[in-house]
């Protein structure tokens, strides 16, 4: 299963709004300038964001988008079967033969419980450290 840049850049607009989530609403254009992505591709991700009640919208001067529950009671496969449709690793797992077919359904419950067991609250702790990990000489 590949996950395309709308799962990726609608699960990034969850992280942010997770993020700053009680401190009312963000608007895209910041989460757009902090990381870097187009402002009008972020708002086609969040129609469907806000049409299946992940996220509300704030008209006004300082209005933008929030989060409709705390993080930790959205998950990450939430978002991806909202932008990304059904979690499947292959096309046709039910016209495969039995060894076949059990293994694509094992990969299939494997992604589907990393997913569904991961919250947008855990993501928003993840700290990105990389550089921590190595030593620079000079």
């Amino acid at each position: 299963m590949k996950i395309s840049t709308k799962g990726r850049y609608g699960l990034t607009i969850m992280i942010a709004l997770g993020k700053q989530y009680g401190e009312g609403p963000i608007p895209l254009r910041k989460i757009a300038a902090e990381y870097d992505l187009s402002e009008a591709y972020l708002e086609q991700l969040v129609g469907p964001l806000r049409n299946s009640g992940l996220v509300k919208s704030v008209r006004g001067a300082y209005g933008g988008y929030m989060l409709t529950r705390h993080p930790k009671e959205i998950s990450a496969g939430d978002v991806i079967r909202v932008l990304e449709g059904p979690i499947q690793p292959v096309e046709g797992i039910e016209d495969e033969a039995q060894p076949q077919r059990e293994l694509w359904v094992r990969i299939r419950d494997a992604v589907k419980n990393v997913l569904d067991t991961t919250s947008i609250e855990d993501l928003t702790k993840t700290q990105d450290n990389d550089n921590e990990n190595y030593m620079f000489y000079i």
